[in-house]
């Protein structure tokens, strides 16, 4: 066998694809799941019976992979407000877009942020109560949302993108940005690239691992694995 097909949404990308990490054996994913950021981020069709089409004559590209921990992660890691966002969906029985948002304004309201502590590939840096702190290995959060517009799936580094406390008022007027690929326009939201972080929160907190909740010491190490898996994407 040289291709698994997965059919589902990033979870499930994430848990067939942890098994494969390593192998000589090709991730291919026909989405049918909420977000899609896998599937997005590699302009997978989002219908199954075009995805399908399109893979079938794709080409095989080797990706790096993020770790939280053990835990491996294809999309994104999260752990603010859209950790505490997954934490919300899981109640609410109907799937897609709209419950993402749904959620997010209700925990936008609930949500209490804590001050983070990061050595960052050896910087030491200090990040005062962000609403969102986010680990891209792609682009994408999910449902469209471009959280790290210049992530690249095989350069062997992760992105880290802070944005800070705002009103409800000042995100909305800025929910855009994070939807035409623009969101680092927005001078408050800061942008790094590394291999390794290191993470020392004041409580512990779950995080979102490509749209799952996670527990999670006050203690966490991020990083890179570079070229670790074989996916599937449609040919240029």
């Amino acid at each position: 066998m040289d291709t698994l097909l997965v059919i589902g949404g990033d979870g499930m990308v994430n848990t067939i694809g942890a098994e494969l990490i390593g192998s000589d054996v090709a991730l291919a994913v026909l989405p049918l799941g909420s977000g899609n950021g896998f599937a997005r981020h590699f302009g997978i069709p989002l219908h199954a019976d075009r995805a399908a089409r399109v893979l079938r004559h794709g080409n095989r590209q080797r990706i790096d992979v993020g770790f939280a921990g053990n835990r491996p992660f294809f999309v994104t890691a999260g752990l603010a407000w859209d950790a505490d966002l997954v934490r919300g969906l899981q109640r609410i029985p109907m799937r897609g877009v709209l419950p993402y948002v749904f959620a997010g304004l209700y925990h936008l309201l609930v949500y209490e942020p804590q001050n983070f502590e990061l050595v960052l590939d050896g910087e030491k840096l200090h990040i005062e109560k962000p609403l969102i702190l986010a680990v891209a290995n792609l682009t994408q959060f999910g449902g469209g949302a471009i959280i790290a517009p210049n992530a690249r799936p095989d350069d062997g580094e992760l992105s880290l993108v802070t944005v800070p406390r705002m009103d409800t008022f000042e995100i909305l007027s800025r929910l855009s940005h994070l939807f035409d690929g623009t969101i680092q326009s927005i001078p408050e939201i800061r942008t790094w690239s590394f291999r390794k972080l290191l993470i020392h929160r004041s409580r512990p907190d779950p995080i979102q691992v490509d749209g799952e909740l996670v527990e999670s010491e006050t203690d966490l190490v991020i990083e890179a694995k570079p070229e670790a898996l074989d996916v599937i994407v449609p040919a240029a």
